[in-house]
């Protein structure tokens, strides 16, 4: 049975999406969009949150959510359980409203969350709802509140207007930020939709030392040894959240066997690979796919043959081989 898993930390930022049960139309009538706005405030108190951006749509939401404290999924199980007795008690029905679980994205603060709030201001122009010149007019959407002298206090303007210009806080700096955002715009235009869905689509947006933080993160709550699940994640999420985990934990092992993974030789049955490539499969449940790809050991079928041959020729019970795995921390 596989691990079920969130990495939740002090600090996080996410971009949180879900949908109505059967992509229904959830929030199309006004007091329906207006009852969960309410709720994501009450949420957002409660919790601590910290809103970068959120959009209410007819049948999906959109949240750029910092947590101040590790406790997005005890947030968002009451925003969303919460929302859903209001709405059923009004509507006279029973079930579920959302699709299931939500999805979140770890995203990293500074450039990416302001690529990420953007896209969420921007998801009423996308789907056609109304034109840019327009979207201040839409009424769930943190773009119509953030320029408001009270604007609601989990409301955090700092990070979108810090990257998309060094705006103040002021009307003038909204209406910075506002130019920005027709800029986006206009870019999204001529992007396709693949382009724009990748941040919406995987575990985590950042840069490469952010993702490194993020396996370190997922290391000191799950066991490699065991498959785990990153609750509400997609196939796609977890395939670059393992991949990332089992590349932090290559680097780390690779150190402790002295193998210069920079310089590998060309030959897939190279001693240094086959060292190495024991060792790993020793210590986690890396695939043969994923090990052939990144030691360069040629097809996925060829790896468990060479592996059979190394562990004939003796190699792993020397002393040396067996004192770095006894030591190597999992």
């Amino acid at each position: 049975m596989a691990r079920k898993l969130r990495v939740e930390f002090a600090g996080a930022c996410y971009h949180v999406l879900n949908r109505g049960n059967y992509r229904s139309d959830l929030f199309a009538p006004a007091g329906a969009a207006r009852s969960f706005q309410e709720c994501l405030f009450e949420a957002g108190d409660r919790f601590l949150w910290r809103l970068h951006a959120f959009t209410i749509m007819r049948n999906h939401f959109h949240l750029a959510v910092e947590t101040p404290e590790p406790n997005l999924s005890l947030g968002m199980k009451w925003l969303q359980g919460t929302w859903a007795v209001r709405f059923n008690r009004f509507r006279g029905e029973v079930g579920q409203p959302f699709q299931g679980r939500f999805k979140a994205i770890h995203v990293e603060r500074g450039d990416a969350l302001l690529r990420v709030a953007d896209y969420i201001h921007l998801n009423p122009v996308r789907a056609g709802v109304l034109p840019f010149e327009r979207l201040l007019e839409y009424p769930w959407s943190s773009f119509r509140l953030f320029p408001r002298m009270r604007r609601p206090s989990l409301l955090e303007p700092e990070v979108i207007l810090r990257e998309s210009g060094g705006w103040a806080d002021t009307r003038a700096g909204w209406n910075g930020y506002r130019e920005h955002l027709r800029a986006v715009a206009a870019a999204d235009a001529k992007l396709g939709d693949q382009a724009r869905g990748r941040l919406s689509r995987g575990w985590a947006l950042g840069s490469p030392a952010f993702h490194v933080r993020l396996a370190q993160e997922l290391e000191a709550c799950s066991s490699m040894v065991e498959p785990f699940e990153l609750l509400g994640a997609d196939a796609e999420a977890h395939r670059q959240a393992r991949a990332e985990v089992w590349e932090y934990k290559l680097l780390r092992l690779a150190e402790a066997l002295e193998v210069d993974l920079a310089n590998l030789p060309a030959k897939k049955s190279a001693a240094e690979k086959l060292r190495l490539a024991a060792a790993f499969k020793r210590v986690t449940s890396v695939s043969n796919r994923w090990l052939a790809e990144r030691l360069r050991m040629g097809a996925a079928t060829s790896v468990p043959s060479l592996l059979h041959r190394f562990w004939r020729s003796g190699a792993a019970e020397s002393r040396a081989f067996e004192s770095v795995l006894s030591r190597f921390s999992i």
